[in-house]
């Protein structure tokens, strides 16, 4: 496996990688849960939808929106088992074992944990607003 602080260099030079952001609602949400509560939902959709040798959907299991896990996820290159295998040296094809489900939920942990020094904004609100009458 691939230390963090590499991994992390690397990414910076990801065009691809480098533009995702947390989005007003995922920002508020992670601000609101908190960075424990999010990790451990985190720790779950890991055992879910990565740690199986052969996941389903692989390569289309994680949404680029929703929930500040998925769009930390396409940022940290945890998101399907080519790219763990790709950017962090972790096989595809065989189960996670725990220290790479620890590597990959302290990946997603450490990219939230930078997102949420930002400013949280109130999300727009979408809803119509009240007639003037």
């Amino acid at each position: 496996m691939r230390d963090l602080d590499s991994l992390f260099d690397a990414l910076a030079k990801s065009a691809f990688r480098r533009r995702f952001r947390l989005g007003a609602r995922e920002l508020l949400y992670l601000h609101e849960k908190g960075l424990d509560e999010v990790s451990a939902q985190a720790r779950e959709l890991v055992e879910k939808r990565l740690a199986p040798a052969a996941p389903h959907n692989d390569g289309r299991q994680t949404p680029f929106r929703g929930h500040p896990v998925f769009i930390a996820q396409h940022a940290s290159a945890t998101c399907c088992r080519s790219c763990l295998a790709k950017w962090h040296g972790i096989e595809a094809g065989k189960v996670l074992t725990e220290a790479e489900r620890q590597h990959v939920v302290e990946a997603i942990r450490r990219w939230l944990r930078e997102e949420g020094k930002r400013d949280v904004k109130p999300p727009a609100d979408r809803r119509q607003r009240d007639l003037p009458f």
